[in-house]
């Protein structure tokens, strides 16, 4: 017993009991609200582009006398990138007074658009004659006809390695390129081909394959392919000695034929070097016809890429090492020439 404020004594058993009542009064109000605080406004976004999120570009007002030609010159170091210029600002010409872009950059790596991808196509020659023709041989005026036929109808041929620096995104190309390439050694490269790419300024690639150069009047010699090569005809790998990289011998172990390939390119493109002072990058399949030892091989030697004789041409997105080629027969007629010129495709669109 205890006794309250008044003098009254209290059982501990009423106390215990006042005590739980306040206890569950307590947990049952409600909780007093904080006071809030107030939240801190977002950091400001500074939505200016910055100078290096900007396409490299140059604005110009063309002034009395500017062209196409004399603007690629001066702001992308040459004449020939005019089609740079054209297909940027969407004109054919330009005029005193009119403001356009000079893009200092590619735009459309790939050749890529909302609408489809760019394609080049590979042309394949192998020998010429002044009047004689056959699927392998393209007489003087077909050859002739065949380069004129590209040049009317805007076509550009590139070199090889343009066209890589297009697979590999480095480098936007002319809508309608074309490669232009010729297998063997044949002198009438020398004779026939070579003076008409000079005529009409278009570069060549020529695969040779050593062990047939310099082997009698119907190939060239050493000295005309260093001609060539110095004249515009890149000169490049077609093996050795022309071997089908894709068969084994008779008699020939797997260890021999391992060997053996790998010989037929590293000795070709040793060759090519010790004789033309260059280093060769790309080959020709003989035959078209390769694997993926091969593949190896040109790899491990420093190979870009290789080409094969499948028809058809090659998109950004073709392997480096299995390129296609659209090989010439000496009866095409221009119609049956211009169906190996595909620059453009939307397959994948339709």
């Amino acid at each position: 017993m205890i006794r309250n404020a008044r003098g009254l004594t209290v059982p501990l058993q009423t106390l215990f009991v006042l005590v739980l009542v306040l206890l569950f009064q307590g947990c049952a109000l409600p909780p007093q609200p904080q006071q809030q605080q107030p939240l801190a406004p977002p950091p400001e976004q500074d939505y200016t582009l910055r100078s290096d999120a900007l396409p490299d570009i140059k604005p110009v007002i063309i002034k009395e006398g500017d062209t196409l030609q004399s603007l690629a010159e001066k702001y992308l170091g040459s004449a020939n990138a005019s089609w740079l210029i054209a297909r940027f600002n969407g004109v054919s010409q330009v005029t005193p007074g009119q403001e356009i872009i000079i893009p200092l950059e590619p735009f459309v790596l790939a050749g890529l658009t909302p609408n489809g991808y760019q394609t080049v196509p590979v042309l394949t020659y192998h020998n010429f004659s002044e009047n004689r023709h056959n699927l392998m041989m393209v007489t003087r005026s077909g050859f002739e006809s065949q380069m004129r036929y590209l040049k009317e109808n805007g076509y550009t041929p590139i070199t090889l390695d343009t066209l890589f620096d297009f697979l590999d995104f480095k480098k936007e190309i002319p809508e309608k390129s074309v490669v232009i390439t010729i297998d063997d050694g044949w002198r009438g490269v020398y004779e026939i081909a070579y003076p008409i790419l000079k005529q009409y300024g278009f570069p060549a690639t020529l695969f040779v394959y050593p062990d047939f150069i310099g082997g009698g009047k119907k190939a060239l010699d050493w000295r005309m392919l260093a001609e060539l090569d110095k004249g515009g005809v890149d000169v490049q790998c077609h093996t050795k000695s022309h071997r089908d990289l894709n068969k084994i011998k008779e008699q020939e172990s797997f260890q021999q034929y391992v060997s053996e390939i790998e010989k037929e390119i590293a000795e070709c493109a040793a060759t090519l070097n010790n004789r033309l002072n260059k280093n060769v990058r790309y080959l020709a399949y003989p035959y078209g016809e390769a694997n993926n030892l091969a593949v190896a091989f040109l790899r491990k030697n420093g190979f870009r890429g290789a080409f094969t004789v499948k028809r058809d041409s090659n998109p950004f997105f073709t392997d480096h090492y299995m390129l296609n080629r659209s090989m010439i027969y000496g009866d095409f007629d221009l119609q049956a020439f211009g169906k190996n010129l595909e620059t453009y495709s939307n397959e994948a669109l339709r």
